[in-house]
């Protein structure tokens, strides 16, 4: 489903000299740049009648008309009173802390109970934004803060800062083994060569960055906190396992259980009673699509994840 979009404006002679996609992206700074690349390879721009190339120069003074269609959320989204827990909204966005167990967005064996359902009932304009709002996604099992544009303008603004990697996102984990230091992991990413649910450190992947940061070592875990520099599915959970340091409870890359030695039977139990990946989204921060101030907001780790550590540090404790 999409709706019509047309724009119309000259590019000021400021621009002479820029890209077309440079100086459409500062004449419709409310769309992306990638947006407005799309549209013009795809013949939806026209310059002084004709068609360009997204890397053609401009001179300034061009008659621009855009006539492209914006996908909207599918009509097949039904709204659903699911309670929301909201740390902030107002006009343009709202950020919200998804729990443990919540997928984002519909789809094969999962058409309700979605963020996106409960979304659409708190607030029904969303349906005509795409993907309803949410500018960026985490997995069913990770918990943590998530940004949702209420309004087509902050949707471009927001998908723009994360791809220009100025979204502060930082996460806590608990990792199987113990770190002796922080660092970064710089391996591309992509689809697994045979195994296409999973993700995987490959050379023909797209570029991911992932710095992380030791918080607290336990006999066999560390505690860290990730800062995310680029955005690809399952990332901190690929790069944490690609150098060996799995994500406690992650069914899909954790592999096999790792216990402190000696650890009490609470311990062992509390360890393997664990089921999902040890994530949490605990920090955001960006550029106010109105205000243009910087915004952040923080969120403890939800219970579980602190149960763990109190497990973890009292195992410590009994074995120094």
């Amino acid at each position: 489903m999409s709706e019509l979009l047309q724009l119309e404006g000259i590019i000021p002679d400021e621009s002479a000299g820029l890209r077309l996609d440079q100086a459409l992206a500062q004449l419709f700074s409310d769309y992306s740049r990638g947006q407005i690349t799309k549209w013009i390879k795809a013949g939806e721009v026209r310059v002084n009648d004709k068609d360009l190339r997204p890397r053609d120069s401009v001179i300034g003074g061009e008659h621009i008309i855009i006539t492209a269609h914006i996908e909207v959320v599918n009509d097949t989204w039904i709204a659903e009173a699911i309670q929301l827990d909201i740390i902030y909204e107002d006009d343009d966005l709202i950020i919200l802390n998804k729990p443990a167990g919540m997928v984002v967005h519909p789809g094969a064996g999962n058409h309700d109970g979605t963020l996106v359902n409960a979304l659409l009932h708190h607030a029904p304009q969303l349906e005509a934004i795409p993907r309803a709002g949410i500018v960026h996604r985490i997995d069913k099992a990770t918990t943590g803060l998530l940004m949702i544009a209420k309004t087509l303008p902050a949707h471009h603004f927001l998908v723009s800062q994360l791809q220009e990697r100025t979204v502060h996102r930082e996460y806590q984990a608990i990792v199987m083994g113990v770190m002796t230091a922080g660092g970064t992991v710089d391996e591309p990413i992509g689809r697994h060569p045979i195994d296409r649910k999973r993700m995987a450190v490959i050379s023909s992947g797209k570029p991911a960055i992932t710095h992380y940061r030791v918080e607290h070592r336990y006999r066999a875990h560390t505690h860290i906190r990730c800062k995310l520099e680029t955005g690809r599915t399952h990332q901190i959970r690929v790069h944490m396992a690609h150098i060996r340091y799995p994500l406690l409870g992650d069914p899909v890359y954790g592999g096999r259980l790792r216990l402190p030695k000696g650890a009490s039977d609470h311990t062992l139990e509390a360890l393997q009673g664990f089921r999902r990946q040890a994530l949490h989204a605990g920090s955001l921060g960006f550029i106010h699509p109105s205000t243009g101030q910087e915004v952040l907001w923080s969120i403890d780790m939800p219970d579980d994840m602190q149960q763990i550590l109190q497990v973890l540090a009292k195992d410590q404790q009994e074995n120094s």
